[in-house]
């Protein structure tokens, strides 16, 4: 049996900084069992998962 990847929140585009809580945080509104996987680390595919690919649009450019 092959082992999913897991997604990585530091890649992911909805993963931010919040400078109130001064910590990151995931902009999704998660349900209860998604946020007790987003704090335990336990999330293996992650429906919200999204790379954060700041370059997508200069890419389109040239």
């Amino acid at each position: 049996m092959k082992k999913k990847q897991g997604a990585n929140c530091e890649y992911c585009v909805n993963y931010s900084y919040d400078d109130d809580y001064e910590c990151y945080t995931c902009d999704m509104n998660l349900d209860e069992d998604e946020m007790y996987r987003f704090i335990t680390g336990t999330y293996h595919d992650c429906p919200y998962f999204r790379m954060g690919d700041e370059y997508r649009v200069v890419r389109k450019q040239m």
